[in-house]
């Protein structure tokens, strides 16, 4: 008789905060969670989400949108959510970090932008010089983040595109019954690091052992995000003295 297998590959769909946080109770000994224990992990879910942000570039929240540009307009404004202001480009929220930008013309063509930091910005001479733009430089603030544009858009460059790529924040967990805001492959690395921040609380003497488990898991995940490219290898030239 042949297997049956399911058909389906979404198990993280469905995969909500309560099962979460009832896998990772279970991982360090504990069963049956209510209440405030419920309240205390979720707590501890959405912290290390914002951990999360401090170990590099989650490729899943990758997205990207445009600005367009307004005459004598060096400074644009993106907004952490809804509630704290309206962003210069719409619709885009909880932007973590610009990664990229080109400037698009009228007739389609895009040209690289080149970010800059703040002293390299600073040390520009006169920063409110129009023509078209070709570098930017981000700030980063608790409710928003800022791009800055050099050369600011003159009137011929009003109505031009910069097209960007942007680094989302990952969502809070919310509600028991919402799914979690992470891709499939980050689901091991959650349920262990979820047990490990638990365990500080509740199970100290496993710390340790969670810590392990939730470093390596996580390492993995890490090393598979991501869209890789081909690598090209060329040989080194040397040129002795004659």
């Amino acid at each position: 008789m042949a297997n049956t297998t399911s058909g389906t590959s979404t198990f993280e769909k469905g995969f909500s905060i309560a099962d979460i946080v009832e896998e990772s109770y279970e991982r360090i000994g504990i069963q049956g969670v209510s209440g405030y224990q419920l309240k205390s992990a979720r707590r501890s879910l959405n912290i290390m989400f914002q951990e999360w942000g401090n170990r590099g570039l989650h490729y899943w929240e990758v997205a990207n949108n445009s600005i367009t540009l307004v005459n004598g307009k060096a400074v644009y404004t993106m907004f952490r959510s809804t509630t704290d202001g309206t962003s210069d480009a719409t619709a885009v929220y909880g932007v973590d970090d610009v990664l990229e930008a080109v400037n698009r013309n009228a007739s389609n063509v895009d040209v690289s932008l080149t970010k800059i930091s703040r002293s390299e910005y600073q040390a520009l001479s006169n920063k409110t010089s129009t023509g078209t733009p070709s570098q930017y430089f981000v700030q980063r603030f608790i409710d928003k983040i800022t791009i800055t544009l050099y050369l600011t858009p003159g009137d011929t460059q009003a109505g031009n595109f910069i097209y960007f790529y942007y680094v989302k924040r990952i969502q809070d967990a919310g509600k028991y019954t919402n799914e979690a805001d992470v891709v499939n492959r980050f689901v091991p690395c959650m349920c262990a690091g979820l047990a490990y921040y638990l365990s500080m609380k509740k199970a100290p003497q496993r710390t340790q052992e969670c810590k392990l488990i939730y470093e390596d898991e996580l390492n993995r995940a890490l090393q598979e995000d991501g869209s890789p490219a081909s690598v090209y290898i060329s040989p080194k030239t040397y040129y002795p003295e004659i």
